[in-house]
């Protein structure tokens, strides 16, 4: 999901932090302890995590292939594709072979095909309930980081102008909010089975789930072809702070209590999406006290969070039936305490033995995206 370059920006750690946070306390909530009052607004809100996690990849993949372009070498698709490849595969594949072959470790439910998850298209038409079903995230996230880079070179070899990019992130938006709103009216809105609905063909839908992912791209757009109105933005980094803060906020309240309305469904993750870019804005500015602010922990939680994000669900799975036998239900502060501690404890062996490696590989073998001969040059203007 991330860049290690990018574990050097303390403010960004703190958001990638934020975002395993949310998502596991989310997921406690809802498939361990099934009680809201688990971990209160914050756990029912947690989903938002995995927002936080699409607006950070958006600007980060966008940030390495838009500053590729502009050197004389340019981009390559082959090294660019390989360094995702070693950084997100090994993981999954090892994740992925747990589910299949320890039954225990799904929750109780059934597993989509194979070839679903080998091909990175579990997330389409996903039925609610199935195991493994955190990783219609990744899908989309695969997806993005297949159709990106190769959208980013056609642009420059026709010579685009900058203008038709903020074009397309203008449509991809308000196609999605148009999507969004179409399929609510027809197959959510006063429907027995809404809220199923609601999961299968709008929530998990990567048509529909492009908000954050876009906005993190013109955040890097913005850096890498208005560096003047860049260097203007981050000169004001609390500002944008306090603005990220009520904008996410007001998001909150939208998304917490009704977010299969109408409003929600159509306005909620453009709101989201808002907000959270400009607490990317703020983590990326001079002065800022997100950008400096060192929290404890959280450069750890950021190196792991890919792991832990796999990991927690399964880890929680297992733990939750030992410590019930041992009289800890998955309410009591016992059993919270111990399973979030092994949900990281078991991500960090997952980076350690298996993603760390190959993260030395791609160093060794794929040290750049950069091309050996330049491509495509100039940049887009």
């Amino acid at each position: 999901m991330t860049s290690p370059s990018s574990l050097r920006l303390h403010g960004l750690d703190t958001l990638r932090a934020l975002a395993v946070t949310l998502v596991v306390l989310h997921h406690y909530t809802l498939f361990v302890s099934n009680d809201d009052a688990s971990f209160g607004w914050v756990g029912r809100i947690g989903w938002t995590g995995v927002d936080l996690f699409f607006a950070l990849s958006g600007y980060l993949i966008g940030n390495q292939i838009f500053s590729a372009l502009r050197t004389e070498a340019g981009l390559s698709l082959r090294n660019f594709y390989a360094r995702r490849l070693l950084r997100t595969l090994p993981n999954y594949f090892v994740i992925l072979a747990i589910y299949f072959l320890w039954p225990a470790w799904r929750e109780g439910a059934q597993l989509a095909p194979l070839w679903r998850y080998l091909s990175f298209t579990q997330n389409l038409g996903l039925a609610p309930g199935t195991a493994f079903s955190h990783s219609w995230s990744l899908a989309i996230e695969e997806q993005f980081y297949l159709l990106l880079p190769a959208l980013a070179l056609l642009g420059a070899a026709l010579r685009w102008r900058i203008a038709s990019a903020w074009t397309v992130i203008v449509l991809v938006l308000a196609g999605g909010m148009l999507l969004r709103a179409g399929l609510w009216s027809e197959h959510v809105d006063g429907q027995k089975y809404g809220t199923w609905f609601y999961y299968k063909l709008i929530y998990y839908s990567s048509l529909c789930r492009l908000d954050e992912l876009v906005a993190g791209v013109g955040l890097a757009l913005l850096k890498n072809r208005h560096p003047d109105l860049w260097s203007r933005l981050t000169a004001h980094g609390n500002r944008w702070l306090a603005m990220g803060m009520v904008v996410t906020g007001l998001s909150f309240w939208l998304l917490l209590d009704d977010r299969y309305s109408f409003a929600a469904t159509v306005f909620g993750y453009p709101l989201l999406a808002l907000g959270f870019g400009l607490l990317i804005l703020a983590a990326l500015s001079k002065r800022s006290l997100l950008r400096d602010l060192r929290v404890p922990g959280a450069g750890s939680l950021a190196l792991w969070s890919y792991a832990i994000y796999l990991v927690h669900r399964g880890v929680c799975a297992i733990g939750a039936g030992m410590l019930e036998e041992l009289g800890h239900g998955p309410q009591t502060p016992v059993a919270i305490v111990i399973l979030l501690a092994a949900s990281v404890l078991f991500g960090w062996l997952l980076y350690r033995l298996v993603e760390t490696p190959f993260m030395l590989l791609r160093e060794r073998h794929f040290p750049s995206n950069l091309a050996s001969q330049p491509v495509f040059s100039p940049a887009p203007r």
